[in-house]
Order: C-alpha cells, then structure tokens, then sequence
C-alpha cells in the first residue's frame, strides 16, 4: 500500500473514534453550562449531577449499543459497521446543539435530552472496538501496538478538538454567552466530521469473513462460550476508562467547583494535556512492539495506583503550573494503558466473535465503569467534603486492572 493508501486507511479507522469523543469530550467540558439550560434552577451542584446523569444515561446503554455494532461488524464485515456508527453519531450530536433549553420546552427539555444521548450510545457502542479491530488485523504483526495507539489516539484528538473549541470559546465569549449560546456551537460542527467519516469509509477495503448463515450469531457465541473473556476484557479496561473520565473530563468541572479556577484556565490545561498525550500514546505503543503489552501495561497500572493521590493533589491548587503537572503526571500513567491495551484485547479474543466481544468488554468498562464515574465523583466530592476522594476512584481501577493482567498469557508482542 502506497502513503496515501496508509494514510486514507488511517483516517478511515480513527475519525469515528474522532467525532465519538469530540462529543462526548463538549458534553463533559459543557456540563454546566448544559446544566443550565436543560435543568430548573437550583443548586448548582444539584444541576452539574443532573448534567452528568444524563451523560451517564448515554454510557450505561453502551454495552447494548455495542453488541449490536459489534455483531455487524463479525457477521456483516468490519467496513459497515464503522459505516453505521459514525453516520448515527453524526445526527444526535447535531441535534443537542439545535435542542431548545428548560426554559423553552419545560421537562420535555431534559427528556429529549436524555433520549438522544440514549440513541448516541447504542449507535456508536461498537465503533471503538470495531476500529480497533479493523485497523490491528491489516497491521503487520511488529507494528500492531503502534497502530492500536494511532487509532487511540484519535480519541485524544478528539478529546482535544472538544477541549480548543471549548477554550476557544471562552476566551471569546463572556460566561453569561457561553452559557447562554455559545456552548452549542462545537456540537453544531460535529455533523460536518461525521459527513467526512462517511466518506472515508465508503471505499476502505473489508477483508473480513462473514460466517455461514447456519453458525450460531455472534453475540449468542460470545454469551454461551466466552463469559469469561468478557470478565477480562473489562477488568483489563477498568484503570484507564475510570482514570481517562476523571482526569481528562470530570476535572475540568472539578477544577471549577472545587478550586474555582475560570472556566478558560481549565480548559486550556486540558487541552495542553491532551497533546501530551498523543504523544505518550505513540511512544507506548511502538515500546510495546519491542518488549510486549503486558510489561507496558503492568507499569501503567502500578505508577497509576501510587501516583493517583499526589498527582491529584498537585491539581488542587490555584498556581496553574501545579495543576499542569498534576496533569502532566496522569498523561504519563494512562497514556500507555489507553493506547497499549486493544493490541492486547485484539490478539487474546478469536477473529469470529472479535468485534462483538471487545465491544462488549470495553463497553462495560467504558460504558458503565467510565460513564459513570463523573457522577459518582461528583456526588462523593460533595458528600464527603473530600476534595481528593476521585483519587480513590482511580487506585480501585488500577488494582482491578492490575490483577486481570496477571491471567494473560505471555508477554503479548502479537
């Protein structure tokens, strides 16, 4: 394949993952401004959960999303899977940014709301997985871990599309207008990336193999024989699915709440933080290629459950040089955990059911583990008056992880 074959391919397998986090990443940095508009004025603490509520909503049906997307994907071929997920992503996204607020509508508001984050998770619940899989099984062999950080990455670059339109934004706007209207912008934009990655995926090539119309379906192949792949894919996901929410969605709004640090200063952190990671990605994934996932993974989780307390720590302060370095800190343990992981899921999981059963495990993780997670820290954060509580969040996740690695086999270089 020529440059520009690798590179279409490329774009093809990770603009889904793209616009799935640009999405997700302006629902969380917009969170209370969301609150606002879509809840009865009360407590602000009170409309910032019930943001989060919702988005947790669109993350709990993920798993259901995810098995039907996956499905597709091993029994339809991997290219009309991907095809459908950015296409349904697209349209929900447009439509928040179009939806009149509380004011306007009264509790139909909230609802409309919650019922298009429902449809955003059951479409896009395969698309990670999927891509994954797509993009690993055309890789050669000794750069599979490289191009499992690549299409991770596109999750960081959409994370940071969301993060500068955010910060973009607020340093144009006064707060009263971010709120009020300018929120709504970056979701407007999200339609014109899912018309590209409609288009990009029209002409990747599928080299995938459907299986005869008599075998059993995926998903009742996965819940029948492979339960307890599920239990590892998930567990193998829990560190950097809780750890990523915290730290690079939830803490823009808990910076604001908790330290009152301006809404532009925190998302200009962020954003920082999100080119950093890219980077870090990239490294880990190509260090994986030459001594295997497993050690990578087992020095993520580590530093990851010693460091949670002191790195949040560091952000809980008003010098924004501490923060960014608190942050810094959390990019260098969950950089190779987010981008060294698929390789590994995508070589223990076999080919026929792939698709289906790493959406399922990383949906569990992601879906619940990290859709919930902004929730519950908030409400632990304001019920313990413990500002660093959502570091105990992130230690349970590496402990979980670190344990599900111990039963993989070898040191996964394929």
């Amino acid at each position: 394949m020529d440059s520009g074959g690798r590179f279409r391919l490329i774009a093809a397998g990770t603009i889904g993952n793209v616009l799935e986090w640009y999405d997700f990443a302006i629902y969380g940095y917009f969170a209370i401004s969301i609150g606002l508009n879509f809840f009865p004025q009360a407590d602000p603490v009170a409309q910032v959960l019930a943001a989060f509520g919702v988005f947790a909503v669109g993350y709990v049906i993920r798993p259901l999303g995810g098995a039907l997307t996956g499905a597709i994907g091993d029994r339809y071929g991997r290219r009309i899977a991907l095809i459908f997920s950015v296409a349904a992503m697209a349209v929900p996204t447009f439509l928040v940014g179009v939806l009149p607020g509380y004011e306007t509508l009264g509790i139909m508001a909230p609802v409309l709301l919650t019922l298009l984050r429902m449809i955003q998770g059951l479409s896009v619940g395969g698309e990670s997985a999927t891509a994954y899989t797509f993009m690993i099984e055309q890789a050669p062999v000794h750069r599979r871990g490289l191009m499992a950080a690549i299409v991770a990455s596109g999750a960081q670059a959409g994370m940071l599309l969301g993060s500068g339109s955010g910060a973009l934004l607020a340093s144009f706007l006064t707060p009263d207008s971010l709120h009020a209207w300018g929120w709504r912008i970056p979701f407007l934009c999200g339609l014109f990336v899912g018309a590209a990655g409609c288009l990009l995926r029209r002409h990747v090539q599928d080299t995938a193999k459907s299986p005869p119309s008599g075998e059993r379906s995926p998903l009742l192949e996965v819940m029948a024989a492979h339960k307890g792949l599920l239990v590892r894919l998930t567990g193998l996901a829990a560190f950097s699915a809780v750890g990523f929410y915290l730290m690079f969605l939830y803490v823009v709004s808990w910076l604001q709440l908790v330290d009152g640090v301006p809404p532009e200063r925190a998302l200009g952190i962020n954003t920082a933080s999100m080119v950093a990671m890219i980077v870090v990605m990239l490294a880990a994934g190509r260090l994986s290629d030459k001594v295997g996932r497993k050690p990578v993974l087992l020095a993520a989780v580590t530093l990851g459950f010693v460091g949670a307390v002191p790195l949040l720590w560091l952000m809980h302060h008003s010098d924004p040089a501490l923060i960014l370095l608190g942050q810094m800190g959390f990019v260098l343990v969950l950089g190779p955990a987010v981008s060294v992981q698929p390789a590994l899921m995508v070589a223990a999981t076999p080919p026929a059911i792939r698709c289906t059963a790493m959406a399922i495990g990383l949906n569990m993780a992601y879906g619940i583990m990290g859709g919930l997670s902004p929730l519950a820290a908030t409400w632990l954060v304001n019920r313990t008056a413990m500002d660093l509580s959502p570091a105990l969040m992130i230690m349970a996740a590496a402990a979980v992880s670190f344990v599900t690695l111990l039963t993989f086999k070898g040191g996964g270089k394929t």
